[in-house]
C-alpha cells in the first residue's frame, strides 16, 4: 500500500528533522569537551528531563507494533508480559537510583571493579562491555529497526533496506554529534510529537467506517463472540493465557530475567541516566516519572489503534493484502498491522504520525548508541586499550562506535521478521540472572565469579530450551511457562553455587564498596563486623536505605500505577463505577508512598 503525503506532510517532516538536527549542532561543542560530557551530560541534569528521556526512549518504534502484536493474538489481557516488569522498576526507584547515583560511574559496567576484586572483575567489565554494548545492543536497535522497516514498506511503499537506510542517517546525524546532551534534548522534542502522534492516531482511527467510533468498535467487538475478550485488561481466553501472560510474569519473570528498559536493580541506559542526574533526588524522581509514564501514561493509545485493527485487518490475509510485495513473505504478521491503520489518517495528521513514528524510532536509537558506545570507549577502549587516551580521543571514539553500531544493526535488521520473536529472545537470554542483579548491592557473598557463570548458564539454558530441547527431544513437549521457569531455576542454582564457593571478593574491596555506597541491609554486617575486630571501622559516605521502607513504597506505587492502566481502560470502556473505584485505589495508594518517602528520608537524617 503506498500512501500519498501532501506538502502540509512533507513540511511537518522536514520541520521535526530541522529541529533534531539543529539541536545536536548546537550542543556538539559543550558535548565534545570530554568523556563525561559526551556520555553523561556533565552529572548536571535535572530530573525532569531525565524523566521525559528515559519514557521517549523506550517508546520506541517496535513499541506499538508489538503491543499490536499481542492485542491481535491475545487480547489487550497478551501485554501483561511487559506490565508484569513493574516491580523491578519501582524497586529501582525506592532501592536502587540513589545507590547508582553514589557510584560515581560514567558507565554501569564500572561497578564490577568498584563491587568485585581482582582479574574477574575486570573480565567481567570487558566481558559484558561488549555483549552488551556490542552484541545484544545491536540485536535490540536490530528489533527498532524492523519496525522502521514495516512502516516504511506498508505505508511508504519503501524496500526495506531503503527503510533501514533513511533511518540510519538520519539518527546517526545528531546522535554522532550531540552526544548524551543532544540525545536528552531532542528525546523531550522527541516525546512531544510521539505523544501527540500516538493520541491522534488513536482518535482517526476510532472515526473509520469500519470501526464506527468507540461506542461502534466496542459493540462490534462484543459481538464478535471471538474478539469479545480482546478488548479486557483481565479477560482470558484460558488457563494457558492466563498461567503465560499474567502468573509467570509476575511470579518469576519480573525479578528473575534481565531485559533492558527494566533490569531488575536498574541497568543500562536508565542508569546511565541515573548517573547524570544533578543528585540522587533528582535520580529517583526521574525513575519515578518513567516508570508511571511508561505503565500507565501511554499504553491506551496504542492499545485502541490495535483493538481498532482487528475490526479493519481481521486476518493475516488481509494484511498481507494491503501490503501487497513491498515486504518479504516472513514479514507479514500482526505487527504490521498498526502501521497499516496509520496509512489511513487524514492530511497533516499523517505528516505528524510519521514525524512522531521518526520520533519514537531516533529516541530509541540514539540513546542505544550513545549507550553502547560508552561501552565501547569507557569500558573497553580506556580500561583496556588506550588508558592514556585524551579526552578528544575519547569523544571521537565514542563517534566512530555510534557509525559502527547503527551500520551492524541496520543489516541485521534485515534478518529479522516479527517483534515478539524478538521479545522472547531476549528474556530467554537474560533469564535467572535478575535476583543477583538485584542482590549484589545488599549481600556480600555476591562474587565476580557469580556474574559470569550466570551469564554463560543463562544463555546455554535459553539455547537449549528455545533450540536444542526441541530437536534432541522431539516427543517431549514443553510448555511456553516451562521454557521460562526452567532455565530461571537452573541458572539461579549455578550463581548460588558460585556465590558460595567460588573465589571472594577481597576484603579491602568489600569495605571501600560499604564505605562509598553503603547500602544497608543484614547482609553487610559480616562485613562491618570484621572490618571493627580487624581495628579498621567502615566509615560511611552516605546515610544507609531503609530498605523494609524502600519496598512497602514500591508495593504501594505498584497498585497505583496498574489501578491507573485498569481504571483509565473501564472510562474508556463507559465502565464509571468500577473507574472510580480504581481511582480512589491511586489516591489512597499515592498518599501511603508520599508518607512511606518522607518517613525513609526521615530515618535517613
Amino acid at each position: 500500500m503506498n500512501i500519498q503525503l501532501t506538502g502540509l506532510d512533507w513540511t511537518i517532516i522536514a520541520v521535526f528533522f530541522a529541529v533534531t538536527l539543529i539541536i545536536g549542532i548546537v550542543v556538539a561543542k559543550v558535548s565534545s569537551k570530554s568523556e563525561e560530557e559526551f556520555f553523561i551530560g556533565g552529572r548536571n541534569m535535572p530530573w525532569w528531563l531525565l524523566g521525559f528521556s528515559m519514557v521517549a526512549t523506550t517508546f520506541s518504534t517496535d513499541t506499538p507494533n508489538l503491543v499490536t502484536d499481542f492485542v491481535r493474538q491475545s487480547g489487550v489481557f497478551g501485554n501483561w508480559q511487559w506490565w508484569a516488569m513493574l516491580p523491578t522498576g519501582m524497586l529501582t526507584v525506592f532501592l536502587y537510583a540513589k545507590l547508582w547515583r553514589r557510584s560515581g560511574t560514567v558507565t554501569d559496567l564500572e561497578f564490577y571493579e568498584m563491587r568485585y576484586s581482582g582479574k574477574l572483575a575486570a573480565f567481567l567489565r570487558g566481558f559484558r562491555a561488549v555483549y552488551l554494548g556490542f552484541f545484544f545492543n545491536i540485536l535490540v536497535m536490530a528489533s527498532v529497526s524492523l519496525a522502521a522497516i514495516k512502516i516504511g514498506g506498508s505505508m511508504l511503499n519503501l524496500s526495506p533496506w531503503q527503510s533501514v537506510s533513511y533511518a540510519m542517517i538520519a539518527t546517526v546525524l545528531f546522535s554522532a554529534i550531540g552526544g548524551f546532551r543532544g540525545v536528552l534534548l531532542t528525546d523531550f522534542v522527541l516525546f512531544i510529537v510521539s505523544m501527540a502522534g500516538a493520541i491522534g492516531a488513536a482518535y482517526f482511527c476510532l472515526q473509520l467506517p469500519e470501526v464506527g467510533g468507540l461506542s461502534g468498535m466496542i459493540e462490534k467487538l462484543s459481538a464478535n463472540p471471538e474478539l469479545a475478550d480482546n478488548m479486557g485488561v483481565m479477560s482470558y481466553d484460558d488457563k494457558e493465557d492466563l498461567l503465560n501472560f499474567f502468573i509467570i510474569p509476575f511470579a518469576v519473570v519480573w525479578w528473575s530475567i534481565w531485559y533492558p528498559g527494566a533490569e531488575p536493580g536498574g541497568g543500562g541506559y536508565l542508569v546511565q541516566r541515573m548517573l547524570a542526574a544533578k543528585n540522587e533526588n533528582h535520580a529517583v524522581a526521574a525513575t519515578l516519572f518513567f516508570n508511571v509514564a511508561h505503565y500507565a501514561l501511554r499504553p491506551w493509545p496504542w492499545l485502541l489503534v490495535a483493538l481498532a485493527s482487528l475490526l479493519v485487518y481481521p486476518d493475516i490475509e488481509s494484511i498481507r493484502q494491503a501490503v501487497g510485495n513491498v515486504l518479504p513473505d516472513a514479514q507479514i504478521k500482526d505487527d504490521v498491522a498498526y502501521s497499516l491503520m496509520l496509512t489511513k489518517l487524514p492530511a497533516g495528521w499523517l505528516g505528524l504520525t510519521l514525524a512522531s513514528l521518526a520520533a519514537a524510532y531516533m529516541s530509541t536509537i540514539s540513546t542505544h548508541l550513545n549507550w553502547g558506545a560508552s561501552y565501547i570507549v569507557n569500558d573497553v577502549w580506556k580500561r583496556f586499550v588506550r588508558p592514556q587516551a585524551s579526552a578528544r580521543e575519547l569523544v571521537w571514539m565514542g563517534r566512530l562506535s555510534t557509525v559502527l553500531l547503527m551500520v551492524l544493526a541496520g543489516i541485521f535488521a534485515l534478518h529479522l521478521s516479527n517483534a515478539v520473536a524478538v521479545f522472547q529472545i531476549m528474556l530467554s537470554i537474560g533469564a535467572g540472572t535478575g535476583l543477583l542483579f538485584m542482590l549484589r548491592w545488599f549481600w556480600w557473598r555476591i562474587n565476580a565469579a557469580a556474574e559470569i557463570v550466570a551469564m554463560i548458564s543463562s544463555f546455554i539454558f535459553a539455547c537449549y530450551f528455545q533450540i536444542w530441547h526441541h530437536q534432541i527431544f522431539s516427543d517431549i513437549i514443553l510448555e511456553s511457562w516451562e521454557k521460562t521457569v526452567y532455565p530461571v531455576i537452573l541458572t539461579t542454582i549455578c550463581w548460588m553455587l558460585a556465590a558460595f564457593f567460588g573465589p571472594k571478593t577481597s576484603k579491602e574491596k568489600l569495605r571501600e564498596f560499604c564505605a562509598k555506597i553503603n547500602p544497608g541491609g543484614p547482609g553487610w554486617k559480616k562485613v562491618i563486623r570484621d572490618a571493627e575486630q580487624d581495628n579498621c571501622p567502615v566509615v560511611p559516605e552516605h546515610p544507609a536505605q531503609n530498605i523494609a521502607l524502600g519496598v512497602v513504597a514500591a508495593v504501594l506505587s505498584c497498585f497505583s500505577v496498574y489501578s491507573i492502566l485498569i481504571g483509565t481502560g473501564d472510562f474508556i470502556y463507559g465502565k464509571f463505577q468500577s473507574g472510580m473505584i480504581y481511582a480512589l485505589v491511586v489516591v489512597v495508594t499515592m498518599i501511603g508512598v508520599i508518607i512511606t518517602w518522607k518517613k525513609m528520608n526521615r530515618k535517613v537524617n
